[in-house]
């Protein structure tokens, strides 16, 4: 597993040439990019740009609107082929997003029914290029219960979702989302790198489980509220070895310097790759 870096997640606003020299800086192996600044750069640039800072394109921001009104999933589903085709230029073969873990508006089933359809038409455009798309179930009681109807928010739950939609589908592990779905090393037992799409590391506040905050975290290994190294043992165990992004939503890293913020993040997660 190597470690990836996505400035965003920092909260770190910089253009792509930028967040690849913060990430060459620091030693990230990789980067989490957006995919339409990309695609402005041209393949050639981005791929000179990248060889140069000795950085891999790790991933890209999901770029489908499939949560919003029919209309605008129509014309970002429309603009998905060619944006596709820039990632497989630049062998950037995955993307992720979140499901959102209840409705108001609709029941279990229904909102099942929903993600399948929409997301299904994505993957088949993603798999003509080759690329993998990761769903990331979101475990905090405190969001999916504050809907009326509680959506996916479960390892389990998720993996049933990916295999209704397709081959090229798996899930983002976040190890704040393992911990506040209580599960354990034991749940990531049967997972084969194959299911794994992409993995983000953090730590939570030293709160009961379930009074966790999703946009709550630290820096992984800050607190040990999060069991990290048996989260990474298990993922490793699955014959993982892609990126591993950090994402700790944390006000104090977002308030340094981006050198200060990218150098203390590397520091932790370097740290718990090499515990685990």
């Amino acid at each position: 597993m190597y470690p990836s870096l996505n400035p965003d997640a920092l909260g770190i606003q910089v253009g792509f040439e930028q967040g690849l020299s913060l990430a060459a800086r620091h030693g990230f192996s990789g980067y989490h990019f957006n995919l339409r600044e990309a695609a402005k750069l041209g393949t050639e640039r981005v791929r000179e740009l990248a060889e140069t800072h000795g950085v891999r394109l790790a991933a890209w921001g999901f770029p489908v609107a499939f949560r919003t009104d029919e209309s605008s999933y129509r014309q970002s589903l429309a603009e998905l082929p060619e944006l596709a085709r820039t990632a497989a230029e630049l062998g950037a073969l995955k993307t992720s997003a979140a499901v959102i873990p209840y409705s108001d508006e609709l029941s279990y089933r229904h909102n099942f029914d929903l993600h399948v359809s929409r997301l299904k038409p994505v993957a088949e455009v993603l798999n003509v290029h080759g690329i993998r798309l990761g769903l990331e179930y979101v475990g905090p009681k405190t969001l999916w219960s504050s809907g009326r109807f509680p959506f996916i928010h479960t390892l389990v739950e998720v993996l049933e979702l990916c295999s209704a939609i397709g081959p090229n589908v798996g899930v983002l592990l976040d190890s704040f989302h393992w911990h506040t779905a209580h599960e354990t090393a034991d749940d990531l037992g049967s997972l084969t790198a194959e299911q794994i799409v992409d993995v983000h590391v953090n730590d939570a506040p030293d709160v009961p489980t379930d009074e966790q905050q999703d946009l709550v975290r630290e820096l992984p290994g800050a607190t040990g509220v999060i069991d990290i190294g048996n989260f990474l043992e298990a993922v490793r165990a699955s014959g993982y070895d892609d990126s591993v992004m950090v994402e700790p939503f944390s006000r104090r890293l977002r308030d340094l310097p981006p050198d200060e913020s990218c150098a203390e993040t590397m520091s932790a997660l370097k740290n718990v790759l090499l515990a685990a």
